[in-house]
């Protein structure tokens, strides 16, 4: 089975909290209950509505093969079972910034861009060890 980079359950606190830019597009702000991480999420709400206090599973992973292995960045069809299949939402994308937490008050920060799609996650340091500038991901969600 392949190991996430993260996985937490999220609740969401705020839509667009900076006003609403485009139609079929929300901002969501979100905490997470396990590792206290908060998040900024762009996420195509005509495609996958969400509430203000709804709460989502959401993982990120560098693959979407159950075994781990790197897929070829190509959509082939098969039959074979793969992570998206578990979740409802899934996005790919690349992470473009990584910020030690100096200035955050002690917190690191993680940016990634999903086809123009923005994540912004903060939180413990300790927790984006395993992030490299321009690593692919796949960021999957489902409610709870």
């Amino acid at each position: 089975m392949a190991e996430f980079l993260f996985e937490d359950v999220f609740k969401i606190d705020r839509l667009n909290p900076d006003g609403k830019k485009f139609d079929k597009v929300t901002r969501i702000e979100a905490k997470s209950e396990k590792f206290d991480m908060f998040m900024h999420l762009d996420v195509n709400t005509e495609v996958y509505p969400l509430k203000e206090g709804e709460k989502f599973s959401m993982a990120l992973s560098p693959t979407l093969n159950e075994d781990g292995t790197p897929d070829s960045a190509y959509f082939t069809p098969s039959n074979r079972k793969t992570l998206a299949d578990n979740y409802e939402y899934v996005m790919q994308g690349k992470l473009f910034k990584i910020s030690e937490g100096k200035g955050h008050h002690g917190k690191a920060e993680i940016d990634a861009s999903f086809g123009g799609l923005l994540m912004m996650m903060k939180g413990d340091p300790s927790y984006f060890k395993k992030y490299e500038l321009d690593q692919r991901l796949f960021l999957l969600m489902r409610k709870v």
